[in-house]
């Protein structure tokens, strides 16, 4: 969804054709897997959503509405990913003895999934022309260099506008790995790219140092633009309180003092995390209310990542899927993980995928 395009996905047990109609919009596709995108809609409008065949449902409504577009001209164009894996063969594990099911792995003489899952996402970005891409973490499966230079060769082919930064999986057996260069900034034309490296290597939990924290501030203290904030994990809620330093994400006093940070530096506009497989947005009143929000992977269902459309008065986030059919197949067979539990914990609603937000 975004402020002038739906996009609907489906599947269909052959290969017929399909409609969608959109108003009076109509595009036909062929399945069994189907993407449809349909574009040329005005922001902020009401329009009547009909597949041919298929009843209306909680993921199919009988009617959406494209976001409102930010005041102001659109200044630049920023894509995301992240959670890619490079290197993993299995996918529904949860790292520990006991195993929900169903496992999912590619099949014999199959491309690996993670190679098919991000070479979709790659190619969907090269189609998309960014200014810029920020890959937050997670690069690879196990750490390894192999599996870094994997990462490399495939994500290097979005050319001098990619850049990324290390997650958990990247620091379990070395401390190396893409961990040279953040903090960073990527400055554009209106808007400023900061990202942090929430790594706490050896282990899956996250933090923030409080050299980033300081690197932060005084890049929000000396910057007239709005910053957007990226990093692998997501931070812990400053209302719960139940604290502790083995929380998956960014520990509570790190949290705090991020929130901290984005209280008083109004240049920030939302932080924008991994980690958690997940599509969620929170909005904490000690972070003035700005979106706190995480991410899916890439590497399995929903295979999404992130476009964020910046306007001079404020941005649009619209999470999109992984386009190929043979994405969209991986992605149908992994959405039934943990016990068919995984399909709706890892889509999230539609408002954690898509919204508008004003600087």
């Amino acid at each position: 969804m975004a402020d002038d395009e739906v996009v609907v996905t489906f599947r269909t047990d052959d290969d017929r054709p399909v409609t969608t109609a959109v108003g009076n919009r109509e595009v036909t596709t062929t399945g069994p897997y189907h993407y449809v995108r349909v574009d040329g809609l005005a922001p902020a409008t009401d329009y009547a959503l009909v597949v041919d065949g298929a009843e209306s449902s909680p993921l199919l409504p009988p009617t959406v509405t494209t976001l409102p577009r930010p005041g102001g001209r659109r200044i630049a164009t920023v894509a995301t990913a992240n959670d890619v894996h490079f290197g993993e063969s299995e996918c529904g594990r949860l790292g520990d003895g006991e195993q929900m099911g169903p496992i999912f792995s590619s099949a014999h003489g199959d491309d690996p999934y993670p190679e098919v899952m991000n070479g979709s996402v790659i190619d969907d970005m090269i189609a998309l022309s960014p200014d810029a891409i920020v890959v937050k973490g997670d690069l690879t499966d196990t750490g390894s260099e192999e599996q870094y230079e994997m990462f490399r060769a495939a994500y290097d082919r979005l050319g001098p506008t990619m850049h990324h930064v290390r997650g958990n999986h990247d620091a379990m057996i070395t401390e190396t790995i893409a961990s040279d260069h953040a903090p960073f900034a990527v400055v554009l034309d209106g808007v400023t790219l900061a990202v942090l490296d929430t790594v706490r290597p050896g282990t899956d939990k996250g933090r923030i140092t409080a050299d980033q924290i300081d690197w932060l501030d005084d890049l929000c203290a000396d910057t007239t633009q709005s910053v957007l904030v990226f990093g692998h994990h997501h931070p812990w809620d400053p209302s719960d309180h139940e604290r502790s330093d083995h929380y998956f994400g960014i520990n509570p006093d790190d949290s705090e003092a991020l929130c901290a940070l984005i209280d008083r530096r109004e240049a920030v506009a939302g932080y924008f995390a991994g980690h958690t497989h997940r599509n969620r947005v929170r909005r904490f009143p000690q972070a003035r209310h700005v979106p706190i929000v995480e991410v899916a992977c890439v590497k399995d269902y929903p295979g999404a990542w992130g476009e964020y459309r910046i306007h001079e008065s404020g941005y649009l986030q619209i999470v999109r899927r992984a386009s190929s059919p043979a994405a969209l197949a991986w992605t149908e067979q992994t959405r039934q993980m943990f016990q068919g539990l995984y399909r709706d914990y890892a889509l999230g609603s539609l408002a954690d995928r898509c919204f508008a937000q004003q600087f």
